[in-house]
């Protein structure tokens, strides 16, 4: 059965070859010895065109192939990489390391000085006792005077160990040096002195009286420490309270002091001129044959005379020298034999000269009271204190020196000074009284001083004061324009 239907199928196949080869008859008979199935036998081997044709082309293509392909391979090839050299360590002789120490920074702890501070009271704050400072005190040699004498602002630098052991400590001997105490090697102590540079750069100012010193000073960009300086030079023959009037002009030359390139501190006044109410007075620094400087007027006499005009520091005269007026407390025309001025209580009062205290106590009506004798005839007497400072009867005192505070205390109605003048124990009006002149320098003293100080400076004020006066012209100049 099976085999039937394979010779029926055989069949079927040989029908549709046939129909094909009918179908076709003209393609099989032009292209028939082109079959490679073999179903006749073999014949000998013709070439005929179609075949020699097809071998033609293939060798064609066989000799192109040969030519292009290579020619394509090498332009697609990347470039030729130079061949790498191998490096080769060499063994070198070896050589100790060099050791590099890097430098050590030291941790100093700077401590500035408090206003009411001790120097115990610094060294507890950084963990130190008594016993350390004890050890500075007894090492720093020719530096311990500046540590009895500490300030607020001034600046002690610390080094302390990792146990909070004192291992140094810095402070300044003087404005040029500071002193170094170290304790490297156990208890052993170094002390070693380090210069610093100090320089003094100089200003130049000029003002003019508006409506106080201080309004004029600030203008002219001076600071309150310098118009204070200026006025202590000048307070000997200008009251500062009664006396300045507008249109007073004062000219200033003085300098600043700098440590290490920083502000340190105000220095002095070098030169200055000072014109109150047409008046003019001038002061000059110059140091003298005993290494002091001191100031002189162009004459060479000192600016500091035997007495102060006014022995506080700037206040207002609350009541004149008179031989008659109402008495405040009393209520009745009374003398008032003195000079009253107005200040806030606790403000300081001067000895007006040199001299000793002939009387400290209380004196009906003057409160407080204390008596200066200054020479066989002149003495000078100050009231109403609210206390006094500490000076004892009989002691000496020197000009400028605090000798109490101003107060109420007595017939009084507010804080003052009451300060009396007396000649042969007859009181005199303070502010007339003509007081007698200092002795000028010395004939060799007194050359140098005008040839090296006042001959320079003077050049240099009127040289200022010729600006200030053009600018002035100029100035009104323009405005009238």
């Amino acid at each position: 059965m099976g085999e039937g239907k394979q010779i029926a199928r055989a069949a079927r196949k040989q029908a549709i070859r046939r129909k094909a080869q009918r179908r076709h008859s003209h393609f099989y008979e032009r292209f028939s010895h082109w079959s490679f199935c073999s179903h006749t036998e073999h014949e000998p081997i013709r070439w005929h065109r179609e075949r020699w044709m097809l071998a033609g082309t293939a060798l064609l293509i066989t000799a192109l192939s040969g030519f292009i392909i290579p020619a394509w391979a090498s332009a697609m090839r990347p470039d030729p990489t130079p061949a790498a050299h191998a490096m080769l360590p060499l063994a070198l002789p070896k050589t100790l390391p060099e050791v590099v120490h890097a430098p050590t920074v030291e941790d100093w702890h700077i401590v500035q000085v408090r206003p009411g501070q001790t120097l115990s009271d610094i060294f507890q704050s950084q963990g130190l006792s008594l016993t350390d400072l004890q050890r500075v005190m007894d090492e720093a040699g020719s530096a311990k005077s500046a540590l009895h004498n500490i300030r607020p602002g001034q600046e002690f630098d610390f080094l302390l160990g990792s146990d909070g052991g004192l291992k140094g400590i810095r402070f300044d001997k003087d404005e040029s040096n500071r002193a170094i105490v170290r304790f490297d090697d156990g208890n052993k102590a170094t002390v070693t002195a380090q210069v610093r540079e100090v320089e003094r750069r100089e200003h130049v100012s000029h003002g003019t009286i508006d409506s106080s010193l201080f309004a004029a000073g600030s203008k002219a960009g001076m600071s309150s420490a310098m118009v204070l300086k200026l006025a202590e030079l000048f307070k000997y023959d200008i009251d500062f309270v009664q006396d300045l009037r507008a249109g007073d002009s004062f000219t200033v030359i003085y300098d600043d002091v700098y440590r290490d390139g920083s502000y340190l501190r105000e220095g002095e006044i070098v030169a200055a001129e000072f014109v109150n109410q047409g008046k003019r007075y001038t002061a000059y620094r110059f140091k003298k044959d005993d290494g002091n400087y001191g100031w002189f007027s162009e004459d060479g006499r000192p600016i500091q005379k035997s007495f102060l005009r006014i022995p506080v520091d700037f206040t207002r005269i609350s009541s004149q020298f008179s031989a008659a007026r109402m008495h405040p407390v009393l209520g009745r025309m009374r003398a008032h034999k003195g000079v009253d001025y107005a200040a806030p209580t606790g403000t300081p009062i001067h000895a007006a000269g040199d001299g000793v205290v002939k009387y400290k106590g209380w004196m009906n009506g003057y409160g407080n009271f204390v008596v200066i004798q200054h020479n066989s005839s002149i003495s000078t007497a100050y009231g109403h204190m609210s206390r006094f400072a500490n000076v004892k009867l009989g002691q000496r005192v020197s000009q400028g020196a605090v000798i109490g505070f101003v107060g109420m205390t007595g017939l009084a109605t507010g804080p003052h000074l009451h300060y009396e003048f007396r000649v042969n124990n007859l009181q005199r009006d303070p502010q007339t009284v003509t007081l007698p002149k200092p002795e000028p320098l010395p004939a060799v003293q007194l050359a140098k001083f005008k040839s090296t100080v006042v001959q320079p400076q003077l050049a240099r004020l009127k040289a200022l004061d010729a600006n200030v006066k053009l600018a002035r012209v100029s100035g009104a100049t323009r405005n009238d324009d």
